[in-house]
């Protein structure tokens, strides 16, 4: 009886662990994905007058940026003499329901207190590879590279000219509803219909809307700040080009409101211009 009780657990507790193996294998899985963050742009290292500006910025935002991920750009101080109060910003950040991933464009000062304020270094949206990662992807493009000449120089061509067209431009015919969200990824957004109050649209490149704009508008989210936003009704509650945005709520230009505009950057300066 002993030896009969003692087997049943024995397979009981392979059983289980047979099972929590399984488990430990799906648990988590990594995968990359693209997401559209705000970009907070520091002009002074005076916590102070940060704090002045942002909140009346966020005031006249609605809920858009309620609870919302931002990226801070460092760009303007980055020669800034005098060290960079990170556990202060992220204070006030966090007051005013922001939260920080990460910095760009900091000076290597800079990003050491960033980090050791618990924010990652991005470049480009990304975040930044260190030099042995650099350099052991270069190797491995240029291993991959060399693998792909030589089998295609061993295969005998069948055609002598290939032609590849691409067509990354999204069209979208039907209105864009409140609640809904478009995404041209790798090109172009052009959109035939109206885009409503509460939608969103996403362009990695360029944004074309032949009727009346409203809801969100986002051009050039992987930092392409070439890209503009064209409309033939600007009504829109945010626009962004690559990461640099504006909110409207009741102060938009006469000049620009319910007009056929260009939405693009000058030196990170956003220009709304009748067309």
């Amino acid at each position: 009886m002993q030896t009969e009780v003692t087997t049943k657990k024995s397979s009981a507790t392979n059983k289980a662990a047979k099972q929590s193996g399984q488990q430990s294998n799906t648990a988590v899985e990594l995968k990359g994905s693209v997401f559209t963050l705000p970009i907070l742009q520091i002009q002074t290292t005076s916590i102070s007058a940060i704090e002045s500006v942002l909140v009346s910025h966020l005031s006249k935002a609605l809920k858009f940026f309620e609870n919302a991920p931002v990226v801070i750009d460092l760009n303007a101080i980055k020669d800034a003499t005098e060290d960079f109060d990170f556990c202060s910003l992220m204070q006030l950040l966090s007051q005013q329901r922001l939260i920080p991933v990460g910095v760009r464009n900091g000076s290597n000062q800079q990003n050491s207190l960033a980090i050791s304020a618990g924010l990652a270094i991005l470049q480009d949206g990304f975040p930044q590879q260190t030099t042995k990662e650099k350099n052991s992807n270069k190797a491995s493009s240029e291993k991959e590279s060399n693998k792909k000449e030589a089998e295609a120089e061993s295969r005998a061509p069948v055609i002598d000219t290939v032609k590849v067209i691409q067509n990354p431009t999204k069209i979208v015919t039907q209105p864009v509803r409140s609640g809904q969200q478009v995404y041209a990824k790798g090109g172009d957004l052009i959109i035939m219909a109206p885009v409503n109050h509460g939608a969103e649209i996403i362009a990695d490149g360029n944004i074309h809307v032949y009727s009346t704009m409203r809801g969100r508008a986002l051009a050039g989210v992987r930092g392409d700040v070439n890209t503009s936003i064209f409309c033939q009704s600007m009504e829109a509650e945010l626009v962004a080009i690559a990461g640099n945005f504006r909110v409207f709520e009741e102060d938009m230009p006469a000049e620009v409101k319910s007009k056929s505009v260009r939405i693009h950057l000058d030196e990170e300066q956003l220009i709304i211009s009748q067309l």
